[in-house]
């Protein structure tokens, strides 16, 4: 009887796992979703004079799976993800399927109201999360952990920006974690 349910529970919870992995994942062409206008990043929420941006051309990308759950995990879900345009006004998604996860804070500003501790000084760690007040919703990102950030509408793509400045209104950052409440 062990033999049976084991040759059925592993298909099963692989398949869970890959049905999982589709309902995170943006579709492909899909426009995104956006919470409403207020949500957008305007030119007077960036400040680009405090540091460098890059973004990858959408034909270049080489988008992979969700992040580990590690701060390193996270980051280089930034990097899988640079110049997507597909998390444009999603950015609490962005960071928590950095993380592997989803559907936990419903926007940036919820995650900064919920989450501790709060810093407002010193050079984020790697893959702790930054945060704005821009927008109705906040803005948040992943520390690269030299003072820069990885995040969305940076040039309008999932990018990096060398200074946590590179957004106007810093509130600061809080702890690397997998996001929960």
């Amino acid at each position: 009887m062990r033999t049976i349910l084991a040759k059925v529970a592993k298909p099963a919870s692989v398949a869970a796992l890959a049905i999982a992995a589709l309902a995170m994942a943006p579709v492909a062409g899909a426009a995104p979703a956006t919470h409403d206008a207020g949500a957008t990043i305007s030119a007077a929420d960036i400040n680009p004079a405090a540091g460098t941006f890059t973004t990858v051309p959408e034909g270049d990308l080489s988008i992979q799976g969700a992040g580990d759950g590690t701060p390193a995990g996270a980051v280089q879900w930034f990097k899988n993800h640079a110049g997507s345009t597909a998390y444009q006004g999603l950015c609490e998604k962005a960071v928590e399927n950095a993380y592997g996860t989803t559907g936990v804070w419903a926007s940036a500003n919820a995650h900064w109201n919920g989450a501790s501790p709060k810093h407002t000084t010193g050079t984020p760690p790697k893959g702790a999360f930054v945060y704005w007040n821009i927008s109705q919703w906040g803005h948040v990102g992943i520390a690269d952990g030299s003072g820069g950030i990885y995040a969305s509408s940076i040039g309008g793509k999932i990018g990096h920006a060398s200074s946590v400045h590179y957004f106007n209104n810093y509130r600061g950052w809080t702890p690397a974690a997998v996001p929960h409440r």
